[in-house]
């Protein structure tokens, strides 16, 4: 989409012919335009049909009210921030007193867009023209613009002396500096998928700069892969890994709140994990009758050991991140199971204990398994009206398996 078609579509015309889509089946595509062509330029159809497929896929992401008046890029919904997340951000930035922020890598708006709803006002800066045309056209279909600045630069060129926090937004995706943002152990970590960018100092703008662009403000955050590594983070920085509904989203490197903390928060709440000194990892021992799959956010923040003492538990294996305890407790900060086997690992074993069970409704779950779960169930072929979890996983470095099913701690 060039800006000229995006132009077409903030006309009475294109947004008039936008709004018909909003219900439109996408498998219908090829009738829809042949019908709509012949009332409409062909170009100004196509851009349309684009934009209606666009703001489709965003509702998971901002809901319908706002996806339904927004516009995206192609890439730009899906690299943005979801809506939970950016909420949540801008309200730890609002309590630190906050009223004006650089949003630096801007992309289409999502977080500026959070800003501004709290009262912040937000210099929202990207050098694609594009993707600027797209964050200011969303800042005025949500009433905010008298709030939000949308400027067309480089990044690393903004003076952002005047705000009194930055929020930086580097591209994983590849690409030159200022360009267009939005793109297991115990201790977690991770590898690059998806063609994003594993190595810090490949972000555009690279982490360094971003660093000393944040060092540079009173209060600053860098949204970051959740997979970066610990020892990438800043000694003055504060570390958060933050969730929504049970999946990892990002983290974020906070500047002028708490150095050296480390923190898992779970959204929706927020519930908020942290700590300045975390726990060494917890002994190993046998499975006891319930075991813990921890968030993945604590599992990235690396306060396994901290949801373990919550637990009284044990790590089933010194390098896997289940915990195990004999005693149900409750806590936010992960999903309890109760287990009624530990068995070695082995098809034909498991396949005769889901048949004589009738298990026909089979979750897989791995954790130090080369077994994909698809392809596990496509082997034991699972039948009957009863559900179970199984675990595949190593215990005491052995490969096993572990059955039970959800379960959940009185309050």
């Amino acid at each position: 989409m060039t800006p000229e078609d995006f132009a077409a579509l903030l006309t009475p015309e294109g947004r008039a012919l936008l709004d018909s889509l909003r219900d439109y089946d996408p498998s219908q595509e090829l009738a829809v335009a042949t019908r709509l062509r012949r009332e409409h330029p062909a170009a100004l159809v196509s851009a349309a049909l684009g934009q209606a497929r666009l703001r489709q896929r965003a509702v998971a992401k901002f809901g319908a009210e706002d996806a339904f008046r927004m516009y995206f890029t192609p890439g730009g919904g899906e690299m943005a921030t979801r809506a939970s997340v950016a909420s949540y951000r801008a309200e730890r930035l609002a309590e630190l007193g906050v009223r004006s922020v650089a949003d630096l890598c801007c992309g289409i708006g999502g977080d500026a867009l959070a800003l501004a709803r709290l009262g912040i006002r937000v210099l929202a800066v990207d050098r694609d023209p594009l993707t600027v045309a797209v964050a200011r056209a969303n800042a005025e279909a949500l009433g905010l613009a008298e709030l939000i600045e949308v400027r067309e630069a480089d990044v690393t060129d903004v003076d952002t002396s005047g705000c009194d926090a930055v929020f930086l937004d580097p591209a994983r995706r590849g690409g030159k500096p200022g360009g267009t943002a939005r793109s297991a152990s115990v201790r977690g970590g991770g590898r690059a998928t998806g063609g994003r960018i594993f190595d810090p100092e490949s972000y555009s703008p690279p982490l360094s700069w971003a660093v000393e662009a944040a060092r540079a403000a009173e209060y600053a955050a860098i949204k970051i892969a959740p997979g970066i590594p610990h020892e990438a983070v800043p000694r003055e920085a504060e570390a958060e890994w933050i969730s929504d509904q049970g999946d990892v989203k990002e983290a974020v490197l906070w500047f002028g709140t708490a150095p050296g903390t480390v923190r898992a928060t779970l959204l929706p709440g927020p519930r908020t994990l942290h700590t300045a000194d975390p726990l060494p990892d917890p002994e190993a021992g046998p499975v006891g009758r319930y075991l813990y799959e921890p968030d993945g956010a604590v599992i990235r923040a690396h306060l396994v050991a901290e949801v373990a003492e919550q637990l009284a538990g044990r790590l089933i294996d010194p390098t896997i991140a289940y915990v195990t305890a004999d005693e149900l407790r409750s806590t936010p900060y992960a999903t309890a199971y109760e287990i009624t086997d530990v068995l070695p690992f082995g098809l034909k074993k498991l396949k005769a204990l889901l048949r004589e069970r009738e298990v026909g409704i089979l979750t897989v779950k791995k954790r130090g398994s080369a077994i994909e779960p698809e392809e596990l169930r496509r082997k034991v072929k699972p039948q009957g009206p009863h559900s179970a979890t199984v675990f595949l996983t190593r215990v005491a470095g052995a490969p096993s398996m572990l059955i039970g099913s959800p379960v959940s701690a009185p309050q």
